[in-house]
C-alpha cells in the first residue's frame, strides 16, 4: 500500500520524497519557484507597511474565530487572520459540507482584499485551522493516528507523506495554514493532550516534528516550498506545555530554566531550522509566570537565542491568561513579543484597546511594525502577494476526490499498522488462515471512538456516528474483510455473545472514550472502565483465547487486563483506518511499533517520575518472533477504590456513568440540541469548560447517576431571567427555582446548592423545568454529603 501511495505522490521508490500526495494524472503543485529573493521580499514588505494605516495595522494582529464574524466584518476590519476552532464551522455549522468551508474562504478573502478608499494596500486574509492528525474538521477527511501513535512508528519518511497529505486535504478547502504540529514533550501521562505528543523523549520529538514540518510546508530552498500542494504550519506550545505539575492542562511548570529548556525547549531548534513558518505560545506559566506575557522567553530565547524571525501567534484566548490582563486588553503580551492574538469572541474590544494603546504610546509603533511585518512576510512566503487567487482558484481546491484520497488512506492504514506496540503475546498473533473470530467490546465497530478527539469536533466522540466519517473503516470492518480473504469469519457481538459453532479466537476492542486538552486530565493513570476486562475474563473462563486491542490516548495501568488477554496490543488512536489493525493481527505486516512513553507499572503515580519505574520502558515492544515470557502482574491498587470522585460535570464534562438527555435524547458530555433544549459551550476558566443551556417552553434537562443521598453543588448564571416558571426535581419532589432565578439575574457566578431539605430526596435524577424561554449557564455540577448541612441556597 505504501509503495502505491508513494508511486502515485512522487513517481518513483525513492525514500524521503517528499511530494504532495495527488493523482498521478496532474502535478499538484506548480514547477515553478514560490521563493522570492531576500531583498526583493523585504522591499515589497517595507513597501506594503508604509502605506498601511495604524488601524490596518492593528487589524493585522487580531484573529477572531469563524463562529464570531462574517465576511462584512472582515471587509470592516480587515483583520489580518482568522481561525476555526474545533467546534467551529460554516454558518454556525460544525458538521458543514466541505463546499461550505471553500465558500466561506473564498467570501472572508473577496471581503479582505476590496480596495479601500484610500488607496491603502487592501492584504489577504490568512485562515489557520487545527488539522492535528489529518484535516480532521472535515467531514470525509483522512484521519491519520494521533501523534502519540506517529511516535511508535520510528518512521519520519512516514511522518512525511502524512504532512503532505494533510497539506493537499486542507487546500481542498482554501485554507492554508494549520496549528501543527504539537512538539510538546509530555512527561506525565496525566495530562490531557499527552496523545498529541509524539514522545516523552524530546529527541524523537524533535525527529518526528521536523518531518511533519517538512510534509506539511516542503523543505526549504525547494522550489515548491510554502507553495502550491503545501501549507504553513505551527510548532506548539512554546515551550513547556508537556511538563506542568500533575499533568495538569495550562498549568505550571517549574524548576531552573536550562534544565527545563533541555527536555522542553529542544525540539525548536529543529523544527526552526526545517523553516517553520509559526510558533504558538503555550497557556502554561514557566515559575510563575504565563508564557503569553514572558517576554523573557518569547523574546529573549525563542528570537534572541534560538533565532526564530518567524510568526509567534497566540493561543485560545492565552493572553487574557497574563497578570493584570483580560481577553480584551493584553498589550503586556504583543510586548512580550506575541505577534498575533488569537481572540475568538472578544475581538472587536480587544482591536479598540490595542489601537488606543498605539495611539497613546503603550505600544511602541516600533512593535506594531515588527509584529505586522512578520504577519506579512508570512502570507508573501505562501504567495498572497505574487499572483494572488481566490481560495477556489488554487490547484488543489475544489477536488473533492482528494479529500479522504486512497493514496492518503493507504498512507494512514500502513501508519496505523506502524504504530501498533505489542505489549504481550502467547502464541495468539498473527491469526492463522481459516480462523473463526469473535470480535467484542463497544470500541469495536465505533470509528468516533478509535479516532478519538480533535476528529470533526474538539473533544470527539459524543454524538458523532460512522456517518461523519464517511469512507472510513472500523476496526470490526477490517478484520471481517481480511478473515474472510483468510478463508474464515468474523462474528461481531459487542456484549460478546457466543455465536453458534466453535470460535478460534476472541478479539476484544476497548479504551477510552474521545476528549482534548483539560477534559482528558487525570488524576491517576488507572484505567477504570471494565467493559474489556470483564468480557476478557469471559472469554478466559470459557476457554477461548484472546487479544486485546486497546484505544488510548496514553499508557495506562492495564495489570488486571494483561493478565487476563493472551495477546495484547496497544492501538492509539488509529483515526479512519480501522483495517491497519487487522494488517498486524494476520500477519500482513509484521509488528514493529515501539512505545514512545514507557509504560506505568503501579496505578499511582507516573512511569517518569515513579519509584517503581515502568513495567515496559520507552522503546518497548514485541515482534511476532519475540519470545519472552509473561509473569503475573500485581493487581493491587488502592487508586481503584477512589473512583472518579463525585463530580457529576466538571471541566466541560460529563463524569463517568453520568447521562444528560433532554427527554429522550441524550445530549452527550452535555451538548447538543433535542426536544427543546439547546446545550453549547462556554468559557469560563477555560475553553468550553461550562455550558450554555436554552430551554424551549416546557423543556425539560434529566442528569441521572449514582443512586445517593448526597446532595448536588451547582455553579451557575442567569443572565436574564426566565420567562416562566423553573423548576427542579429530584425522587419525586419538584421545587420551583423561580424567585431565586430571578435574584440571580445579572449577579455572575453563583452557587446552588440542592439537597433532601427542598428536594424530599436526592435520588439518582435531577431534572430541570421551564415553561417558558430561559437560559441557564453552568460550569460544575458535584454531589456532596455535607454533615450538618442541609439547607438549600441559591
Amino acid at each position: 500500500m505504501r509503495q502505491l501511495a508513494i508511486a502515485l505522490a512522487c513517481g518513483t521508490m525513492l525514500t524521503g520524497c517528499t511530494a504532495s500526495l495527488s493523482d498521478s494524472q496532474e502535478p499538484v503543485f506548480s514547477a515553478s519557484s514560490t521563493a522570492i529573493p531576500a531583498d526583493t521580499g523585504e522591499a515589497q514588505i517595507a513597501d506594503l507597511l508604509s502605506r498601511m494605516s495604524v488601524e490596518r495595522k492593528v487589524a493585522q494582529l487580531i484573529m477572531p474565530d469563524i463562529s464570531t464574524i462574517t465576511p462584512d466584518d472582515v471587509e470592516t476590519y480587515r483583520f489580518g487572520t482568522v481561525l476555526n476552532g474545533g467546534n467551529s464551522g460554516p454558518n454556525g455549522n460544525d458538521f458543514a459540507p466541505a463546499p461550505e468551508w471553500l465558500e466561506l474562504a473564498d467570501a472572508y478573502w473577496d471581503a479582505s482584499v476590496k480596495p479601500l478608499e484610500n488607496g491603502e494596500p487592501a492584504i489577504p486574509v490568512l485562515w489557520g485551522t487545527d488539522a492535528v492528525h489529518g484535516h480532521s474538521n472535515i467531514i470525509g477527511a483522512t484521519v491519520f493516528p494521533h501523534n502519540i501513535g506517529l511516535g511508535a512508528t520510528r518512521d519520519p519518511d512516514l511522518i512525511r507523506m502524512i504532512g503532505a497529505a494533510t497539506a493537499t486535504e486542507i487546500e481542498v478547502t482554501g485554507i492554508d495554514w494549520t496549528f501543527a504540529p504539537t512538539v510538546a514533550v509530555a512527561r506525565d501521562d496525566r495530562w490531557g493532550r499527552t496523545y498529541e505528543s509524539y514522545s516523552e523523549d524530546p529527541d524523537l520529538v524533535s525527529q518526528m516534528g521536523v518531518a511533519m514540518v517538512e510534509g506539511l510546508q516542503g523543505i526549504p530552498g525547494a522550489d515548491d516550498f510554502l507553495g502550491q500542494g503545501r501549507v504553513a504550519s505551527t510548532a506548539k506550545h512554546f515551550f513547556g506545555d508537556g511538563g506542568t505539575e500533575q499533568g495538569v492542562d495550562q498549568g505550571d511548570v517549574n524548576g531552573d530554566l536550562q534544565d527545563l529548556m533541555a527536555v522542553h525547549a529542544r525540539p525548536y531548534p529543529p523544527v526552526i531550522e526545517a523553516g517553520v513558518a509559526s510558533i504558538m505560545a503555550s497557556f502554561n506559566s514557566i515559575n510563575g509566570r504565563k508564557m503569553h506575557g514572558n517576554g523573557p522567553l518569547l523574546t529573549g530565547e525563542l528570537r534572541d537565542r534560538l533565532g526564530f524571525d518567524g510568526l509567534v501567534i497566540g493561543d485560545w484566548n492565552g493572553h487574557g491568561q497574563v497578570a493584570g490582563c483580560t481577553n480584551s486588553n493584553c498589550p503586556q503580551a504583543l510586548l512580550a513579543g506575541l505577534d498575533v492574538y488569537m481572540v475568538p469572541e472578544e475581538w472587536k474590544a480587544l482591536y479598540e484597546n490595542t489601537l488606543a494603546q498605539v495611539r497613546d504610546g503603550t505600544v511602541p509603533m516600533a512593535r506594531l511594525d515588527e509584529a505586522v511585518t512578520r504577519v506579512l512576510r508570512m502570507k508573501q512566503q505562501l504567495g498572497m502577494f505574487d499572483s494572488p487567487k481566490r481560495p477556489s482558484e488554487r490547484v488543489n481546491a475544489g477536488r473533492w476526490d482528494k479529500l479522504g484520497f486512497a493514496p492518503h488512506r493507504a498512507v494512514a492504514r500502513e501508519a496505523v499498522a506502524k504504530s501498533l506496540v505489542l505489549l504481550k503475546n502467547e502464541g495468539v498473533l498473527p491469526l492463522r488462515e481459516g480462523a473463526n473470530i469473535l470480535v467484542a467490546g463497544s470500541a469495536a465497530n465505533n470509528i468516533p471512538q478509535q479516532a478519538g478527539g480533535w476528529s470533526v469536533t474538539w473533544q470527539g466522540g459524543g454524538d458523532l456516528t460512522a456517518e461523519h466519517f464517511p469512507g472510513a473503516t472500523s476496526i470490526f470492518a477490517g478484520i471481517a474483510a481480511q478473515a474472510e480473504a483468510a478463508g474464515g469469519r468474523a462474528t461481531l457481538s459487542a456484549e460478546g455473545a457466543m455465536p453458534e459453532g466453535s470460535i478460534d479466537v476472541a478479539i476484544v476492542v476497548f479504551g477510552e472514550q474521545p476528549y482534548a486538552e483539560f477534559v482528558g486530565d487525570r488524576k491517576d493513570t488507572v484505567f477504570r472502565d471494565e467493559e474489556g476486562l470483564e468480557l476478557l475474563k469471559k472469554f478466559k473462563a470459557e476457554g477461548v483465547p484472546t487479544v486485546a486491542v486497546f484505544l488510548s490516548g496514553r499508557p495506562l495501568w492495564m495489570n488486571r487486563e494483561l493478565n487476563a488477554a493472551n495477546a495484547f496490543v496497544a492501538a492509539w488512536l488509529p483515526g479512519s483506518e480501522g483495517a491497519g489493525v487487522a494488517d498486524v493481527l494476520f500477519g500482513q505486516r509484521q509488528a514493529t511499533g515501539r512505545l514512545s512513553f514507557s509504560w506505568p507499572a503501579t496505578c499511582e503515580g507516573n512511569p517518569l517520575n515513579s519509584s517503581d519505574g515502568a513495567l515496559y520502558p520507552l522503546g518497548f515492544g514485541l515482534s511476532f518472533e519475540s519470545a519472552e515470557q509473561f509473569a503475573a502482574l500485581s493487581e493491587e491498587c488502592g487508586a481503584l477504590d477512589a473512583g472518579n470522585g463525585s463530580a457529576w460535570f466538571t471541566a466541560g464534562r460529563l463524569g463517568a456513568f453520568i447521562q444528560a438527555v433532554a427527554d429522550n435524547a441524550v445530549l452527550g458530555d452535555l451538548r447538543g440540541t433535542g426536544n427543546g433544549i439547546t446545550a453549547t459551550g462556554l468559557d469560563r476558566n477555560a475553553q468550553e469548560d461550562a455550558r450554555k443551556i436554552r430551554f424551549q417552553p416546557g423543556a425539560t434537562l434529566t442528569l441521572s447517576g449514582p443512586d445517593s443521598t448526597a446532595g448536588w453543588r451547582i455553579a451557575y448564571k442567569v443572565d436574564t431571567r426566565p420567562d416562566g416558571a423553573v423548576t427542579v426535581t429530584a425522587g419525586g419532589e419538584t421545587f420551583d427555582l423561580s424567585q431565586s432565578m430571578l435574584v440571580a439575574e445579572g449577579k455572575g457566578w453563583r452557587e446552588m446548592v440542592l439537597t433532601e431539605q427542598c428536594l424530599g430526596k436526592t435520588g439518582s435524577k435531577l431534572s430541570f423545568t421551564s415553561t417558558g424561554e430561559f437560559t441557564l449557564d453552568i460550569s460544575q455540577i458535584t454531589r456532596e454529603q455535607r454533615e450538618g448541612e442541609t439547607q438549600c441556597s441559591f
